[in-house]
């Protein structure tokens, strides 16, 4: 079974929060820098790739998006910044030469 991704969108630091999964991290994320494939994302310019998380499996990382989409913003602040404690853009990081291109 193809594994998954559950990653955090935001339109800046501690500002408005997207949770998603995906089996295509990349693609996906791209999506949503281009303002394509969820008007939620769009109208608010949430933009910023701050958080993901890989799963093996994507029933688990459907579970545990449904999970985190639950959580108070403050559980999800401290998940982020526990790894990202800055709220830096990882697309850049994490998809260096996407980030280039288009």
């Amino acid at each position: 079974m193809k594994g998954g991704w559950v990653y955090i969108m935001a339109n800046r630091y501690r500002g408005g929060m997207y949770v998603g999964v995906t089996a295509d991290l990349l693609k996906r994320a791209y999506q949503h820098r281009e303002r394509e494939g969820s008007s939620h994302v769009a109208d608010f310019g949430k933009t910023r790739l701050v958080y993901a998380e890989r799963h093996e499996d994507i029933e688990a990382a459907i579970a545990r998006e449904k999970l985190v989409k639950k959580w108070r913003r403050s559980w999800k602040f401290a998940l982020i910044e526990a790894d990202n404690p800055e709220w830096r853009d990882l697309w850049c990081e994490w998809f260096p030469t996407a980030a280039h291109e288009g």
